[in-house]
């Protein structure tokens, strides 16, 4: 059996980050894992920027109450999901997904956790593990599945390197550039195509 994994924000959803940014007018919340790769910075960064707008998670959850899936992507899930197991590996949090994961049907996500106080202030994150989407990908090899991974950052490079077959999907030119080694696509149409091309079986549209 073949586990298909995939990215969520800027794959199946908007960058939340960048939503709340727009909202809040804070050009800072912009900066994203296409920007800075060291996901410990960039959440540190992220966090002293809350705590001096006093903006907590009710804040954020409000935005994210306001998003839907990308355009196609609940459809391209369900495709993906009459074709292989999907799992979604995801460097967001169980505390914004809830509800862009039940626009999405419910796939299977494996991200990290939050920490806020009493005022729902987001104090800290706890960290599923370190380059947790490469380890899960390494998990699911130990158990003899084959993988094929699709993310769009550099956070997701690992992950695609450590998969079976890696698909880099709305990346932007950087990194691209910098991973040549594995198939660019833009369209969920063209994604679909490359899983097709991916998979050891004898699949169709």
């Amino acid at each position: 059996m073949e586990i298909a994994c995939l990215d969520l924000e800027g794959v199946l959803v908007p960058e939340i980050w960048i939503a709340f940014a727009e909202k809040t007018g804070i050009e800072g919340l912009k900066k994203t894992t296409r920007d800075e790769p060291d996901y410990d910075v960039l959440m540190q960064y992220r966090l002293d920027l809350l705590r001096q707008h006093n903006l907590g998670l009710n804040e954020i959850q409000e935005v994210i109450a306001t998003l839907s899936p990308l355009e196609g992507a609940a459809d391209f899930v369900d495709w993906l999901r009459e074709r292989f197991q999907v799992v979604i590996l995801s460097d967001t949090f169980y505390e914004f997904a809830s509800p862009l994961m039940k626009q999405l049907g419910y796939p299977t996500l494996l991200c990290h956790k939050l920490e806020t106080d009493s005022s729902g202030n987001v104090v800290n994150y706890r960290l599923r593990q370190a380059n947790p989407k490469r380890q899960a990908i390494v998990g699911f090899k130990s158990m003899y599945y084959r993988t094929i991974a699709a993310g769009d950052s550099y956070n997701d490079t690992t992950m695609l390197a450590e998969a079976d077959a890696g698909i880099l999907f709305h990346a932007p030119d950087n990194v691209i550039k910098e991973f040549p080694q594995f198939p660019a696509v833009q369209t969920f149409a063209d994604l679909k195509q490359e899983f097709i091309r991916a998979s050891n079986r004898n699949l169709s549209l």
